[in-house]
């Protein structure tokens, strides 16, 4: 795997992982603040999700593009749900209409593209 890729994902992963308890720990400390919870809860789940990709695909477990392409699909939707969430919940608005249901369409179209890859690992 090219190493720019890794060191990408990996610090996408990390600033997903860092936001999520940033939102984590307002959602506590906010009235109705759900929004930021369910915001935090994508985002750490799915930082984890992209560390996991990066290890297979470099142990060679999963194709390596079809699993970088979902692993960048995780952080992208992740971004537009939370990003969307947490707009609305502190400005009112959301990124624009939609936005959340398409990450969350991307997640799972994401998740579906990291079980085609496990389907084709590397060849040995």
């Amino acid at each position: 795997m090219e190493p720019r890729l890794v060191r990408i994902l990996i610090i996408l992963a990390g600033v997903m992982g860092a936001d999520g308890v940033i939102l984590a720990a307002a959602s506590a400390h906010q009235p109705d603040a759900t929004r930021l919870a369910s915001a935090s809860s994508m985002l750490l789940f799915h930082a984890t999700a992209v560390l996991a990709v990066v290890a297979l695909a470099e142990r060679g477990v999963i194709h390596l593009r079809i699993g970088i392409t979902a692993a960048f699909g995780f952080v992208i939707a992740a971004a537009l749900f939370a990003g969307d969430l947490t707009l609305r919940q502190y400005a009112g608005h959301g990124l624009f209409p939609m936005a959340a249901p398409t990450g969350g369409t991307l997640l799972i179209v994401s998740w579906l593209l990291l079980a085609v890859a496990a389907t084709w690992p590397k060849r040995r």
